[in-house]
């Protein structure tokens, strides 16, 4: 719903029912994950995606029947060894789709949902996916309320416990249970949509590659923080895309953010000065950042190291740094830098070898960790 909550809202407020399609679930190199959505207005006007191009029509044609209807669906779809010329992804993959109506009367809590996703509070979406008399059903969760309900107290008591934790670690994903919430169990299906902060980037030495970092940042869907201590250089004239930009010593800075540090975060230092980045490295590698990159040549990062050796960095946090940042894409502008730096966050967040596909065997999307 993120894709098309701008979109969505002007809707709502008109009072007219819409569609929403939203993917569900993806088997093999489906192009879209799960959260992706495609909505349809009551005149029929398309904004998102569910796939690459490959099923929107039908999926269309299925939100219309749905806006006209009030009733919701879910379909799949895939390439079919018997009718290769059906409805399918080209891509050799498997998605499916909820699409179901959303007016006044059927998501009473659709404002307060969208206004949270764009003010970047935390809440979760709770759908029957399964086929049958609930699907469709919902609870909204919130860090301290809960609104709807998905037809059974049991149930309800067990997705809210699930996605409760799901919305702590920012997942989407299906979850299986019993008809009264018994755990081991599939006879009902629930899609738990995670709405969460963006995770958090912070720009370290206000450089000409940080600007392009913190570009490519923004673009990423990062909440982008640019700091540096010379507010010469640290201004907004210099960094029009940052969320932020910050006066500091670039330790200090951090040290006062350190609530805003989760393993979904990347720290880039490219201040390439040792009075700034060996005391703002040494606070870095204890954070549970998921990404520590620092900027410089190898004879920079060896001297570093020593530097962070005396302060008393160990080995095993030593081990997290990423230096020289970046993947050797031989990169040189700092456009082409800010794309390897890019690169290399993606890889690491995903553990994912970061070579060349072609050279690759097996899946090309991972699994979608819960």
């Amino acid at each position: 719903m993120r894709d098309v909550v701008q979109h969505v809202r002007g809707w709502y407020a008109e009072g007219d029912r819409f569609a929403i399609a939203t993917v569900i679930d993806t088997f093999r190199s489906a192009p879209r994950q799960p959260g992706a959505a495609m909505a349809v207005s009551s005149v029929g006007v398309a904004v998102g995606s569910v796939s690459g191009g490959c099923v929107e029509s039908d999926v269309y044609a299925v939100a219309e029947e749905v806006v006209r209807t009030g009733v919701p669906a879910v379909r799949r779809y895939g390439v079919s060894d018997e009718d290769m010329f059906a409805i399918g992804l080209t891509c050799g993959g498997v998605v499916e789709v909820l699409v179901e109506p959303v007016d006044a009367a059927s998501f009473a809590e659709f404002e307060a949902v969208t206004a949270a996703i764009e003010s970047g509070e935390p809440v979760a979406v709770a759908t029957v996916v399964t086929p049958g008399d609930r699907l469709g059903r919902r609870l909204v969760i919130w860090p301290d309320a809960v609104t709807g309900s998905l037809g059974d107290p049991g149930l309800d008591n067990a997705v809210v416990e699930d996605a409760v934790a799901m919305l702590d670690s920012g997942s989407t994903a299906i979850r299986e249970y019993g008809v009264h919430g018994e755990c081991r169990r599939a006879e009902v299906a629930v899609f738990v949509q995670s709405f969460t902060p963006p995770p958090r980037m912070f720009v370290f030495g206000a450089i000409d590659f940080a600007a392009a970092v913190a570009r490519v940042g923004k673009f990423l869907g990062y909440h982008v923080t640019v700091c540096d201590a010379r507010g010469v250089f640290a201004t907004r004239l210099r960094f029009p895309e940052a969320d932020e930009v910050v006066v500091d010593w670039p330790h200090r800075f951090l040290a006062g953010a350190l609530d805003q540090v989760d393993s979904r975060t990347a720290l880039c230092v490219l201040t390439h000065d040792p009075k700034f980045d060996v005391p703002l490295l040494e606070l870095a590698l204890r954070t549970d950042a998921g990404y520590i990159g620092a900027m410089g040549s190898r004879r920079t990062h060896h001297d570093r190291l020593s530097r962070l050796r005396a302060a008393g960095v160990t080995e095993v946090e030593l081990a997290r740094l990423l230096s020289p940042t970046g993947l050797d894409l031989g990169a040189r502008t700092p456009e082409e830098t800010a794309i390897s730096i890019a690169a290399e966050i993606i890889a690491q967040r995903s553990a994912a070898s970061a070579r060349p596909l072609s050279t690759t065997t097996g899946r090309i999307h991972a699994a979608v960790l819960p």
